[in-house]
């Protein structure tokens, strides 16, 4: 009796320390000196430290600098697209504290704080020189749990708010919002007690802050998250010791749990063996030296040149390149060099990855309900984390940090966020060798380098690697890598010979009692074509199969290319077929070629994955900007996003498939183009303990667009231009 009277009294004080030191988080912090600047990369373990119940310190980088981050504490934007200062959010956030809405309300969070970019028109005619357009920061927040959408005037200091807020959903979680919801279930003590009678010490706990998406009313009206945890007993890969079955429904506002469900008591946790991945917990005669060290040299150093921050010059291409807390990275303004006039032409507007969509394929009751929009729900740049140089980048990269708030206000910095470097994997650009029988001794090679931005976001588990690689010949190609760890389902079974024929396991058995869930990946990018100018069109080139008329050819058949300018949105919806095949160009019909062509760029697919699920299944509702790889929309500044502004618990009122419905003209129009890159993920023991990258890109090619082969004048590579490199056993 003493003892179940001491373990009462033991689960009880823990739940009140926990909850105190949850109260403690989500006190508002006011720093004493206003540009302070935080690193909240410490956030992005999300709790999983063993020293859980010791919050870190969180350290200020300006005692760190590194070549991206000195000048944050002086710096001033000089383009109309590059992101707040420090100083601006901090100016943001004193601007709002005198506002009435925050001024008299408690609690308040700021769920996004960014620049609200000037109306399109005054970017397109802004030169390097002039004027600097009025800056204006663009603000989600919550107040006494309601969702607001403010513009503030950062010289004006007037403060805009807006009417129209979407009809369901909540903004992107902060940081805060994640971390804290990790926390609250140690504040119930049935929940302690559970986690205690599946064998789990309190200290190797690791929970996961999970969206729920949206399944019916019982989910309306306030903001839940569900909660599921792991053991990090012995290993550093909590994620393959999943505690099966236990999920936790939490109010995230309160931090009230509203529910337990607890249906996995007789699945055991999987073991600790084999599952670290670092290299410092492999077996010293089990480390593989497979590869000689490989580098890149730059005698001359890179080759492209960052002005001012954020605007990126190489080769022939110039751009805008900007962090963003939601999309990742931004890149604007890109601009190619004609090889013929010299004319530095418009290509693309704005281009980033706008929604991700993951849905695993398990409709069991602990895992229905996962199914992703990483962008929208957790923030897709939020979640980046520094790249390691020599291993994310090559010697030789540049590196750019974000600047974000957290849910005060507060701006901290991501550091080491995005990577700039240039690429040569060996690539030809274009060859031709000249048959002998020509009697013309002819060999012409051209190698192909290309200049690479790249972000990775650690979305939990999983790692995406994102790419935009700008190539001299004017194609831009960008490419999605996945790593990281699988999402992994405790089961009892350690062998397929325990399970039965008939029997679902919704996944692969990779290890004893660990099941890797089948799952899809998809990502919507946005992209603002402007072809030489904004008023572009879509031609859908179909390659058909003509039949020739008898007696007149030895051929029975040949292909034609038939081309069809779309009219309205309903007319570029392409779901792609391998047997009806088809050109994507987005065109400038009132600007031709030499020969008549009209000037343009197509979309060439890649990552071609498409969805499966039903239509009317709630999430795919919620996800329906993937119901087809291709959109095409008017330009409208509001429709960005393609799961909707709100995206966390959404019912998907406000998607790009809705959008798109309204069968708007886009012919001669300034239009944008959405492309989505897809994969399905049967998980094999190849991706056991953690992942090899899997990847897939598309591209943007020019067609017609020059007047011919636009690096036809390059040079080829010399022995003279190149440092010759020996090995060190024989220099």
């Amino acid at each position: 009796m003493e003892s179940r009277q001491f373990v009462r009294f033991l689960l009880l004080f823990l739940g009140i320390v926990t909850l105190l030191v949850i109260t403690w988080i989500n006190l508002p912090y006011a720093p004493s000196n206003a540009t302070e600047i935080f690193d909240c990369n410490s956030f992005s373990s999300w709790c999983t430290s063993k020293n859980r119940f010791q919050p870190k310190k969180i350290i200020n980088p300006l005692k760190q600098l590194t070549k991206s981050t000195r000048h944050f504490a002086s710096h001033t934007p000089q383009h109309p697209l590059d992101p707040l200062t420090i100083q601006e959010i901090n100016h943001v956030r004193t601007i709002l504290s005198s506002h009435p809405l925050f001024k008299f309300s408690s609690p308040y969070a700021f769920h996004s704080v960014s620049l609200e970019e000037p109306d399109k028109p005054l970017v397109l005619n802004w030169k390097r020189g002039d004027s600097l357009l009025p800056r204006k920061a663009s603000v989600i927040a919550r107040v006494n749990n309601k969702s607001y959408v403010l513009t503030v005037d950062l010289s004006t200091e007037q403060v805009t708010l807006h009417s129209r807020v979407p009809l369901s959903g909540y903004p992107t979680m902060t940081v805060e919002d994640m971390t804290s919801s990790t926390w609250a279930p140690l504040a119930n003590a049935t929940f302690n007690r559970t986690i205690l009678e599946r064998g789990v010490d309190l200290k190797d706990l690791a929970c996961l802050p999970i969206s729920l998406g949206w399944f019916g009313k019982a989910e309306e009206n306030r903001r839940l998250i569900k909660v599921q945890c792991y053991s990090m007993k012995d290993t550093a890969n909590f994620y393959m010791r999943p505690i099966e079955g236990l999920t936790v429904l939490l109010d995230m506002d309160t931090k009230q749990v509203v529910e337990i469900s607890d249906k996995g008591r007789t699945i055991p946790i999987p073991k600790a063996d084999n599952t670290d991945y670092r290299f410092s917990a492999q077996e010293l005669h089990k480390q593989m030296n497979l590869i000689n060290p490989i580098s890149i040299e730059q005698p001359k150093g890179p080759s492209f040149v960052i002005e001012d921050e954020h605007m990126v010059k190489w080769a022939n291409w110039e751009f805008h390149l900007k962090p963003d807390a939601r999309a990742g990275v931004i890149v604007s303004r890109a601009r190619v060099k004609d090889p013929n006039t010299g004319e530095v032409r418009n290509v693309m507007y704005k281009g980033f990855s706008s929604e991700l969509f993951v849905p695993y394929m398990d409709p069991t009751d602990a895992w229905y309900f996962k199914t992703y929009m990483d962008a929208g729900e957790y923030g897709f740049g939020l979640q980046s984390m520094p790249l390691d140089p020599l291993n994310d980048c090559p010697r030789n990269a540049y590196y750019m940090d974000g600047v974000f708030a957290a849910a005060d206000g507060t701006p901290y910095v991501r550091s080491n966020m995005v990577c700039v470097f240039e690429r040569y994997a060996g690539d030809i650009g274009w060859r031709h060798s000249e048959s002998p029988i020509t009697g013309m001794e002819i060999r012409e090679v051209r190698p192909k380098v290309t200049l690479v931005v790249r972000m990775a976001a650690s979305v939990a588990n999983y790692d995406y690697i994102v790419d935009w690689e700008f190539q001299t010949d004017g194609l831009i190609r960008i490419k999605v890598g996945l790593s990281g760890i699988l999402m992994v389902k405790g089961t009892p079974y350690e062998n397929m010979n325990q399970v039965g024929e008939q029997e679902n396991l919704f996944g692969t058995l990779l290890s004893e009692n660990v099941i890797g869930v089948i799952h899809d990946h998809y990502i919507t990018f946005y992209l603002d074509m402007d072809i030489d100018d904004s008023d572009n069109s879509f031609v859908k080139v179909n390659i058909q199969r003509q039949d020739t008329a008898p007696g007149k050819s030895p051929r029975a058949s040949y292909l034609k290319a038939k081309r069809n300018v779309a009219k309205t949105e309903k007319d570029a919806q392409i779901k792609l077929k391998l047997y009806d095949p088809a050109e994507f160009h987005v065109i400038n019909p009132t600007k031709k070629t030499r020969v008549g062509n009209p000037v343009g760029y197509k979309v060439v697919p890649g990552g071609t994955a498409a969805s499966l699920l039903d239509l009317e299944d709630p999430p795919q509702k919620r996800g329906a900007f993937t119901n087809n790889q291709i959109w095409v929309t008017p330009y409208n500044r509001s429709e960005e996003w393609a799961g909707g502004l709100f995206v966390y618990q959404s019912q998907g009122e406000d998607t790009l498939a809705v959008w798109s419905d309204r069968d708007r003209p886009i012919e001669n129009k300034d239009i944008v183009v959405w492309y989505t890159l897809g994969f399905h993920h049967v998980p094999c023991q190849e991706d056991f303990p953690i992942m090899p990258t899997v990847s897939s890109s598309f591209d943007l090619k020019p067609v017609n667009f020059f007047e011919s082969n636009p690096i036809l004048r390059i040079p080829p590579n010399l022995e003279k231009d190149l440092p010759v490199c020996k090995p060190t056993a024989s220099s």
